[in-house]
């Protein structure tokens, strides 16, 4: 099986813009992001893929491997997708490109997914992590997840699920956690399908996997990522790594 990760990098971000070009100890965050993928071990290649030139001299200047956008995205998926459809691969990973603090152990659970799924029954591999608090668990920024026995996603949403009507059952919340591995063919229909009506309502892409059939088993970890989503985020990076 060959495996390669994608990173998606947009320039803009809406809470901190340019966030993937800020220093992290004498390099861009994207750059840092791009070596930890490298230094995993676990992928065949390694890719970034952006709209901006920024990014892409960037990533170049240092040796690495970065794909243009030839188009506006809606989401991580489509932008892979756009990548992907003319690279040799059987599963792709989304790696986060504002997290630069890998967690190597979470991705390999991921990978081993497709090495067991001899049958090909599985179209996507994707983290969960369980939340407890209940704040975290009625935040919509949160997307909640719940699985069947065999930990495949049954449905994604931003309001509380399962809702809990008895207090006397136990019940555990599950937060999901954007990274993904994929088919390749799963992707591609994914980028070929319009948005769907239940993805459109909660905003959350996962859900058009879910609504063209696709099979998601879902892998939990507990570990928390890093990621760099305010400058406060980018303090406690640098804090993280003893700058």
């Amino acid at each position: 099986m060959k495996i390669i990760a994608m990173i998606p990098a947009r320039y803009s971000a809406s809470r901190f813009p340019g966030k993937l070009m800020k220093d992290l100890g004498g390099e861009s965050v994207i750059l840092k992001t791009y070596k930890a993928a490298l230094n995993t071990n676990l992928f065949s290649e390694v890719y970034v893929v952006t709209d901006s030139e920024i990014i892409q001299k960037n990533i170049s200047d240092a040796g690495g491997k970065v794909l243009m956008s030839k188009k506006e995205h809606e989401c991580g998926s489509d932008r892979i997708a756009e990548a992907v459809e003319n690279i040799e691969t059987d599963i792709v990973v989304n790696v986060q490109g504002d997290e630069p603090f890998i967690d190597e152990v979470s991705l390999s659970k991921l990978i081993d997914v497709f090495k067991k799924d001899t049958h090909q029954e599985v179209d996507l591999a994707s983290l969960k992590v369980q939340i407890t608090n209940k704040e975290d668990i009625e935040n919509p920024n949160n997307v909640k997840v719940i699985t069947d026995v065999n930990n495949m996603a049954i449905y994604f949403s931003r309001s509380v699920i399962p809702y809990h009507r008895d207090a006397a059952v136990n019940v555990k919340y599950y937060k999901h956690k954007g990274v993904y591995a994929f088919r390749k063919q799963a992707l591609l229909d994914f980028y070929k399908t319009p948005m769907t009506p239940l993805e459109a309502a909660e905003k959350i892409e996962a859900i058009r996997y879910q609504e063209i059939g696709k099979k998601i088993k879902m892998v939990e970890t507990t570990v928390e990522a890093v990621g760099i989503d305010t400058p406060e985020d980018l303090e406690k990076a640098k804090k993280y790594l003893n700058l």
